[in-house]
Parts: structure tokens; C-alpha cells; sequence
């Protein structure tokens, strides 16, 4: 049990050193007998890095750890579901070498900006709920598979899925808030509103995180309580939660899910105000930049559609999904449809962690500027590197 945790706990800062070495080398040229080992070696490493997960899962499902029967309350009842029992957990694996890749890009570009604007204050905590939940991603998949062990499903309940669906919620909230915030600059220029003091935005952050954690996700986690003497019985989180646990949890789900909705309308309406007062400008300057005023509604367009097909999905299914779930109705054809429902709505939301990077670069001017500096600053490294080995070698040569 401690490996596997170990391996798990192991897997993204390998995954991430060995992506950063393979990178390097790729741009080194093989001068010397050395780099070519040194190429060899990285090449090992990388193939090796992606088993990891797989053999902490194979340790979970042996060495004693009781194991979930999962196909007995999944899948028996509804054969047409049965060929899709491992699809969300391999899109989830799938996923996280790009989100992990995105992800820690964005994180390592916002490390080096200067937190001078209420939008890169809330950009910078959306990066860091991003890669929590990208980090997440391969305990999730490998819960999900069929045969993994009851320790890890458990653990799962109380802390990991509880701490994902929080995060979510998190990246909801202040997506919301730079949709405020770019409403507030483009309408009210001049006006110095809360929504624009910088002291404010890091206050506002804060509180997010207090509220989602401390009001939503702690109570969860503590109320995920009830003793279980056979853990082969365990076919549910439900079943870990007390009746006080059911009701907190039913009534969470309901307002997480109607927070997402108010969230929703106040995007729609910001984005759309804003392209309106964008395009109003265009035409009062007396421009006639057609093309400018299309790009406008496509990035309005855009920033809606990724977030409605990203989370509206899910935040349907979850409703009925979580009645049913709180009602232990486990065990028939609908529970098992819906739960399938919910499962892969909530993989599409996961996307949005992949999305997301995209976006900084997108809205944020500052975070384009820095990452384009980064990358300029890190080609001319590689350049030099280059020029270094090919200095040394004709000197070799001269000799």
C-alpha cells in the first residue's frame, strides 16, 4: 500500500523531469559518444515513466488489499454499458500528459509574472486549481478501472474525489471572476470599483479557497466516516457517509450546481456586453473593420461555447445522477446508465484543464508576452548550447 502511494505520488514529478530531459535532448546534437548514451538513457526513462501508474494499480490490486468487485454493481444489470466500463478511466489517462504538459507550462510562465492586475491575480489561482486537478487525474483513472482495490476506492472517497470536485467548483468560480473583471474594465474604465483593487482580488481568491474547501470539501471529507468491517461491500462512497454525510452531500451537489448556473448567466452577459461595447467603439471611431468586429464575436463565441460544452454537461447529469445515488438505488439499470452519464460528462469538464492554458494565452496580454519572451530567451539557449559544441569540436579538429 505505502509503494503504490509512493509510485502515484512519484508519477507526475517523473513524468514532468523526464518530459523536460527529452526536450533538452532533442535540440542536442549527438557530438559525442556521451550525448548519444545520454539520448539512449532519456529515451529508457520516458518509456518507463507511463508504467508507473499501471504498477502502483497492480500492487493495490494484489499483495492482500481487498479488491472491489466493481462489475457486479456497475455493469451485470446493463449489458449495453458493458463495453464502456473502462472508457472514461482510459480518456483520463490519456489526458493527463497533455494536461500535465499545458498545465505546467502555464504554472512555470506565472511564476515569473508580476501579480500587478486584478485579471493575473485570478489567472494565476485558476493556474494553480488547473494543475491540482491535473495532478488528480491518474488516482481518479485508476480508481475507476474495474478490479482496483477497495483501500484506494476508499481513500478515493474521503480525499481525492472530494478534493477534485472542489477544485472544479474553484476553476468555475474564477473563471467567472475574469469574466468580471475584463466586464469592469471594458465598460467602466475610469471607475475604481472593488472588482478592480488589487487588494480586493487577493481577498476575493482567498475566500474562494476557504469556501470551497473549508464550507464544502472539509465537511465532506469529515462526514465520510462510517466504519466498514467487510470492505468487499463497499460499492459506493454512499456507503462510507453516515445520514448526516447523505444530506450534506445531496445538498452540496444542489448548490454547487445552482452556483454554476449564476456563474453562467454572469459570463453570458459580461462577454456579451463586452464584444457589444467593443464592436460600438469600432463603429463610433467611424471604422469600418469588419474583420475586427468578427474577431470579436469569435473570441465572445469561443470563451462561451468552451465553458458551457465543458461544464454544462455534467452539471445536468449530476441532479438526478446524485438522488439517485443518496437514495441507494445502486443496484438496477437506471442507476448504472446514469452513473456512466455522469462519469463521462464529468471527463468532458476535466478537458477544460486542457483548455484553459489556451485561454490565458487568449485573454491575458501579459501571460502571451511572457511566454513568448520565455521561449525566445529559451531558443537562444539552446542556440548557444549548439554554437558552444560546434566550437569545441572544430577545435578538436584542429588539433
Amino acid at each position: 500500500m505505502v509503494m503504490s502511494i509512493l509510485y502515484f505520488s512519484l508519477f507526475p514529478i517523473v513524468l514532468l523531469l523526464n518530459g523536460m530531459s527529452a526536450w533538452v535532448s532533442w535540440h542536442l546534437r549527438s557530438t559525442s559518444t556521451f550525448i548519444v548514451y545520454l539520448k539512449n538513457l532519456v529515451a529508457s526513462d520516458l518509456l518507463i515513466t507511463p508504467t508507473l501508474p499501471l504498477g502502483a494499480a497492480s500492487m493495490l490490486s494484489g499483495g492482500g488489499a481487498t479488491m472491489l468487485n466493481q462489475t457486479s454493481y456497475k455493469w451485470s444489470e446493463c449489458p449495453s454499458f458493458s463495453c464502456c466500463s473502462n472508457l472514461v478511466p482510459i480518456l483520463y489517462l490519456l489526458m493527463f500528459p497533455i494536461a500535465l504538459l499545458l498545465n505546467g507550462v502555464a504554472a512555470w510562465v506565472s511564476v515569473h509574472l508580476k501579480a500587478t492586475t486584478t485579471f493575473v491575480v485570478y489567472l494565476k489561482n485558476l493556474v494553480v486549481a488547473d494543475l491540482i486537478m491535473t495532478l488528480i487525474l491518474p488516482i481518479e483513472a485508476v480508481n475507476e478501472f474495474m478490479g482496483t482495490s477497495t483501500m484506494l476506492y476508499v481513500l478515493a472517497c474521503r480525499y481525492f474525489s472530494v478534493i477534485f470536485y472542489c477544485t472544479m467548483s474553484t476553476c468555475i468560480t474564477f473563471l467567472g471572476f475574469i469574466g468580471l473583471d475584463r466586464f469592469f474594465k471594458i465598460m467602466m474604465p475610469r471607475s475604481r470599483l472593488f472588482g478592480q483593487n488589487l487588494i480586493f482580488s487577493k481577498v476575493m481568491s482567498a475566500l474562494v479557497w476557504i469556501t470551497m474547501f473549508g464550507c464544502t470539501g472539509l465537511p465532506n471529507i469529515i462526514l465520510t466516516n462510517t466504519p466498514v468491517t467487510n470492505l468487499s461491500r463497499v460499492t459506493s462512497c454512499m456507503y462510507l457517509k453516515g445520514p448526516a454525510g447523505l444530506s450534506f452531500h445531496q445538498r452540496t451537489v444542489l448548490f454547487l450546481n445552482v452556483f454554476f448556473w449564476i456563474v453562467s448567466v454572469v459570463i453570458v452577459v459580461c462577454y456579451i456586453c463586452i464584444a457589444n461595447k467593443v464592436i460600438q467603439s469600432f463603429r463610433n471611431s467611424g471604422s469600418n473593420n469588419d474583420q475586427g468586429n468578427q474577431q470579436v464575436k469569435l473570441r465572445v463565441f469561443l470563451v462561451i461555447i468552451v465553458f458551457f460544452v465543458s461544464f454544462g454537461p455534467y452539471h445536468i447529469v449530476r441532479i438526478p445522477y446524485t438522488f439517485l445515488q443518496v437514495s441507494n438505488f445502486s443496484g438496477n439499470c437506471s442507476y448504472v446508465a446514469h452513473k456512466f452519464a455522469k462519469e463521462l460528462s464529468l471527463c468532458l469538464a476535466t478537458t477544460n484543464i486542457c483548455m484553459d492554458p489556451l485561454i490565458y494565452v487568449f485573454l491575458c496580454r501579459e501571460f502571451k508576452e511572457k511566454l513568448m519572451s520565455m521561449m525566445e530567451n529559451g531558443s537562444i539557449y539552446f542556440k548557444m548550447i549548439a554554437a558552444n559544441k560546434e566550437g569545441s569540436k572544430s577545435s578538436q579538429c584542429r588539433l
